[in-house]
């Protein structure tokens, strides 16, 4: 691994995986930390995408809130939370990683969320991964089952390909990508907080989102 890559291996004020809440994380993702790293990238996957749950209300969007530790301890976040979940957590075994931010079109939402956001372009959050000499994205946010309310299939993953573009599940085509703002080693946390109010001012409220609300209820 070239010295650049170690670098992206390493504890971070946001992926902080040598805290007490990822390391028990990982241990109960992982069935043998001396398995394949493509392997153990996809068991960690999983373990973020369907063992956090996907809220995008009442979510704590301070420093302390978007620590990977801070969402693993509650079990719930939205994208900038889970990718920064998951970026620690390949760290912990030794796979290097990175965070990607972007603005998509077609993202899973209802109607009040729409409205929050101010349209249907979301700035979004996913991760990628350094396995088998080449970077992968991955997206381990919506879980399986918020997917079956809202009629999209979940996004697999399996340590070779990027997981990255949401289909729907009636046909319909699949979450739209419209700008790259680029890789960032750790948390940009004043970027992200700049953006989200730039781009999303109703959604915000003080140093998290907007209460009152549950995106798995207001599929119904």
């Amino acid at each position: 691994m070239t010295a650049d890559l170690n670098e992206l291996t390493r504890p971070t004020e946001f992926l902080d995986y040598e805290t007490d809440e990822v390391q028990a994380f990982v241990d109960h993702a992982v069935k043998d930390r001396a398995a394949d790293p493509a392997t153990i990238a996809t068991e960690l996957y999983y373990a973020v995408r369907d063992g956090i749950f996907y809220e995008v209300y009442d979510a704590d969007l301070s420093p302390e809130g978007l620590k990977a530790s801070s969402t693993v301890r509650a079990k719930s976040g939205f994208c900038l939370h889970k990718s920064a979940v998951y970026a620690a957590a390949v760290r912990a075994v030794g796979i290097p990683s990175r965070l990607v931010y972007g603005d998509v079109r077609n993202h899973l939402a209802s109607p009040r969320l729409i409205e929050h956001i101010g349209g249907d372009v979301f700035f979004h959050g996913l991760t990628q991964v350094h396995l088998n000499g080449k970077w992968v994205k991955a997206t381990p946010v919506f879980n399986k089952m918020l997917c079956k309310l809202y009629g999209m299939e979940a996004l697999e993953f399996d340590g070779t390909s990027d997981s990255l573009y949401h289909p729907y599940a009636d046909g319909g085509g699949s979450m739209e990508f419209l700008t790259d703002h680029g890789t960032f080693d750790d948390v940009p946390y004043d970027f992200v907080i700049t953006t989200m109010r730039a781009k999303h001012p109703n959604f915000l409220s003080g140093t998290g989102t907007v209460a009152g609300g549950s995106l798995a209820a207001e599929a119904q």
